[in-house]
């Protein structure tokens, strides 16, 4: 594993810095169109819960996250590590501050979502003590490409 990330709640100010990490890191979403996010999505996000951010002991902004708590079940999604930055556990360090986060809150319970169109994702979350508890329907952003099918995994981990 790499150093451990600094991890703080993001500001508005933060906004620009983060939707480059998230664009760059959900590039890999080839079956959708267009950037992940924008300034107005991620804004309007922090009225409906918060982002934690994992900087390096440089300084340097690596990953972003949004946490959500929704009575005793806390929710994340939208978990970015910059490209240059993956593979160096920096992922389970977010997911971790996400979980302390919602259990500091109350929460008893994490929620997540995966898309079903990233089939590597729900053993890596698995590996973390997630378990697949159903699934719901996508509601895209950004429009599919054309013929692509998609469904979203929830996964859950009491906490």
């Amino acid at each position: 594993m790499n150093a451990k990330l600094s991890i703080r709640l993001a500001t508005l100010a933060n906004v620009p810095a983060m939707m480059l990490i998230i664009n760059a890191a959900f590039a890999i979403e080839t079956f959708l169109e267009g950037n992940r996010t924008n300034a107005q999505q991620l804004t309007d996000m922090m009225q409906k819960g918060s982002f934690l951010l994992g900087f390096r002991s440089s300084g340097e902004l690596v990953a972003s996250m949004f946490v959500k708590v929704q009575g005793e079940r806390g929710y994340f999604g939208m978990l970015a590590v910059a490209p240059l930055h993956q593979g160096k556990g920096f992922a389970r360090q977010m997911v971790a501050a996400a979980e302390s986060y919602c259990r500091e809150q109350g929460c008893t319970a994490m929620d997540l979502t995966v898309l079903s169109l990233r089939p590597e994702l729900p053993p890596l979350y698995s590996k973390l003590g997630y378990i697949e508890t159903g699934t719901e329907e996508f509601h895209p952003t950004r429009p599919l490409k054309p013929g692509q099918a998609c469904h979203c995994i929830v996964m859950s981990k009491p906490l």
